[in-house]
């Protein structure tokens, strides 16, 4: 698997899972209802180090992005996404994606990483706190889930020193 920085040109062939994940409403707190428009400016922000990951046949099998959290005196704090296409997923591109951004996250000189606001049934937690993560709290029955009714949204952190 190549993990490089996305570009321009990824987007068509991120915005496909970008939106069937979204729109089904189970994994992030984002508008399910996000135009492609709108989906891109949240995923391919500048502000924001995009990256793609692409299996041996060149297919966009997952994307993250890596930004600061916070500004100020607090801007060595990272945030990050990632999604995975589910046509892709359980062969190993979310773990190869975390690792990577971790690591890009060190270099680019981050002493610690936070999620705001994952989705406690996400399956992604297991992975999460098998790289290290922690949960700091949970903010109770803040997520409509389609399937769960309301569930809870943890917050997460790592250092990274």
């Amino acid at each position: 698997m190549l993990i490089r920085e996305a570009t321009a040109a990824d987007w068509p062939r991120i915005w496909p899972f970008w939106h069937r994940i979204v729109a089904a409403a189970e994994t992030y707190t984002w508008d399910p209802r996000t135009s492609e428009e709108g989906a891109r400016a949240l995923w391919m922000s500048p502000a924001k180090r995009v990256y793609a990951a692409e299996d041996a046949s060149g297919t966009v099998v997952g994307s993250a992005y890596l930004t600061p959290n916070y500004g100020g005196p607090a801007a060595r704090v990272a945030n990050a996404g990632f999604m995975v296409d589910p046509d892709h997923a359980g062969r190993g591109t979310g773990r190869a994606l975390a690792l990577h951004v971790l690591a890009e996250a060190r270099v680019h000189g981050y002493r610690a990483m936070v999620f705001n606001a994952v989705v406690e049934t996400n399956p992604a937690v297991a992975l999460w706190t098998s790289l290290g993560f922690t949960v700091l709290g949970t903010v109770p029955e803040a997520f409509e889930h389609p399937r769960h009714g309301r569930v809870g949204l943890h917050i997460m952190y790592r250092a990274l020193d």
